[in-house]
């Protein structure tokens, strides 16, 4: 019998992408504080990020099989952009993207039970802004408010319309949970997958 499979996130976007995958799953908050740690990049925040929520959740329920993701973005490779959480820094987030190109680091953890190696990995993808006017930046975030996404440009819904390209080896990275890595990991845990 499969053990049950929990998502350590209250996100939304991470519960539709899962949801995807037609398999039972519930959710749980897993209470990590997210606080980016001296010197550490990008990535390494992703990976501890993501194992650190998986982990907790384990902690509770060590009969499961635990997922958990965590997004970091960045221009530079070493200066994280965080969820903007206001329309004043949204916009500023946006006009610094704009004609420039950043990168999404989606880190996903899967621990599973009886004491065996947790699996952890790393997905980034790049996303290159056209060159954004003021107005068009005012009028997407008027329509899509995206102040809880890292970037201020939700792929999945309008911000589309400010991307130039996206490069990545997974579409779903970008919107918080990469499917095709969770897939490989969740075969190696013995989920019967179609």
């Amino acid at each position: 019998m499969t053990p049950p499979l929990i998502l350590a996130s209250t996100s939304p976007y991470r519960r539709e992408l899962l949801g995807r995958l037609r398999i039972a799953f519930e959710t749980v908050a897993p209470d990590v504080d997210e606080t980016a740690q001296a010197n550490e990049s990008p990535i390494d925040a992703a990976r501890r990020l993501s194992h650190a929520k998986a982990a907790r959740v384990a902690a509770g329920r060590p009969e499961a099989i635990v997922i958990g993701s965590d997004q970091t973005a960045t221009f530079d490779g070493r200066t994280l952009v965080g969820k903007p959480g206001s329309h004043a820094r949204a916009r500023a987030q946006l006009a610094a993207a704009s004609g420039r190109a950043m990168q999404f680091h989606t880190g996903l953890c899967v621990v599973r039970p009886s004491g065996a190696p947790a699996l952890l990995d790393c997905v980034t993808t790049t996303v290159r802004f056209r060159i954004l006017e003021a107005d068009e930046i005012e009028r997407y975030l008027h329509a899509e408010q995206p102040y809880d996404c890292a970037g201020s440009a939700k792929s999945e819904g309008l911000g589309i319309s400010l991307l130039e390209s996206i490069d990545g080896p997974d579409p779903t990275a970008l919107i918080g949970l990469p499917l095709i890595r969770l897939c490989a990991m969740l075969r190696a845990c013995g989920v019967a997958l179609p």
